[in-house]
């Protein structure tokens, strides 16, 4: 593959990361649905799950979140082949939990996998950012 053609397959799959949180900002399920592969592995502070198309429309439908705005930092994109993908990059969002509006730095991860000529979010990962020890969540009492 040209390094063009390289090129252009590596912007393609970052704005479907785009379109992903897109969709979560605009409460779209049947957006988030349509980009979901079956079985795609989420991980991150919650633990690790796998859902499938269906189940992530509901929880960005019924989710008691409201994503206001999101801005990607740093993305890399690996192409792995011509239908695997891997996307990285730093995250800052600010969502709205419990009536309050919580503003969220975190280090993210997609596989997108392409089915049928369709790409798909395989696995998803977060990790809120912050010292690897975490440290900074932690009280400074001493045992």
């Amino acid at each position: 593959m040209s390094t063009l053609a390289a090129e252009r397959q590596e912007k393609q799959v970052l704005e479907l990361e785009k379109k992903f949180w897109d969709a979560m900002r605009a409460k779209d399920a049947s957006g988030t649905e349509a980009l979901t592969d079956d079985g795609c592995i989420i991980v991150g502070a919650q633990g690790v799950s796998s859902i499938d198309g269906k189940t992530m429309a509901k929880l960005t439908r019924d989710g008691q979140w409201l994503l206001q705005q999101y801005a990607f930092n740093d993305a890399r994109v690996r192409m792995l082949s011509d239908d695997v993908a891997i996307v990285a990059y730093r995250v800052t969002e600010k969502v709205v939990v419990d009536g309050k509006t919580l503003p969220i730095e975190a280090n993210d991860s997609s596989v997108w996998v392409k089915r049928s000529g369709e790409w798909r979010c395989a696995l998803h990962t977060e990790s809120l950012a912050g010292d690897p020890y975490g440290r900074d969540r932690t009280s400074t009492t001493t045992t």
